[in-house]
């Protein structure tokens, strides 16, 4: 059990808590307004049930990716995938509540929940597995574990908190993307086909191409969230 006692664990634990947070805010909204159209006293048995299913469905996923993130090769595509989630991040959204359709009924508002959630878990499965496997082999599973538990209640309950703050604070988000971008460096540098490369050449470069994540993702993120809004800003200005 000394591994639980190394730094190693507890700031990969703190990795996952925060991206689950982090990416798992547009999801805690998604289950509101799937269940919106539901009487009262079955609004909250939907949010419940479709989110305990969603959450057993994650963690089942997440471990799968764990394990696939061992085979050579599937860590560098998964760097490069996560750092693409990073940079999405940093892109401002449109608002579309129209995409998520309300039941009046409650199975069928479960169901929607349960595969709106599956949709746009994709990437938090991926930056929670990414996260677990950088900390001690023999404690991922606990890590898995630990870090979802501590994180799904407070987006549960607290997500139009969490959505409040991260609007306030905006550098929350650049922060959090900016993990992310440090994860996918991680997992780059860490996948069989190429880790020999870089621990042979000493640590110092691992942690070069670390940091380049995180102010890569943060550079292009920001640069793509100016052109996109320039461009709305345009396309406004052309109808007016």
């Amino acid at each position: 059990m000394e591994h639980i006692a190394a730094a190693p664990f507890w700031v990969a634990l703190g990795k996952i808590i925060w991206v689950n947070i982090l990416l798992s805010g547009d999801n805690a909204v998604v289950i509101a307004l799937a269940a919106r159209s539901l009487p009262d006293h079955q609004r909250n048995k939907a949010i419940f049930v479709g989110s305990a299913a969603a959450i057993v469905l994650r963690v089942v996923l997440t471990v799968f990716a764990v394990q696939l993130l061992q085979f050579p090769y599937l860590k560098i595509v998964g760097a490069l995938l996560l750092f693409c989630i990073g940079v999405q991040l940093l892109v401002p959204k449109s608002d579309d509540d129209g995409s998520v359709k309300s039941s009046a009924r409650l199975w069928p508002a479960i169901r929607t929940i349960l595969l709106a959630d599956l949709v746009m878990s994709v990437d938090n499965v991926l930056a929670v597995a990414a996260a677990a496997d950088s900390g001690p082999p023999e404690s991922r599973l606990l890590l898995l574990i630990l870090g979802l538990g501590l994180s799904i209640p407070l987006i549960i309950f607290g997500s139009q908190l969490l959505l409040t703050v991260m609007k306030r604070f905006p550098v929350i988000i650049t922060l959090g993307a900016a993990l992310l971008g440090f994860v996918a460096g991680e997992m780059l540098v860490s996948d069989q086909a190429v880790a020999h490369v870089f621990h042979g050449v000493g640590t110092a470069t691992t942690t070069i191409v670390e940091v380049a994540g995180a102010i890569g993702v943060v550079l292009i993120g920001q640069w793509w969230a100016k052109r996109k809004n320039a461009a709305v800003l345009g396309s406004s200005g052309a109808e007016t």
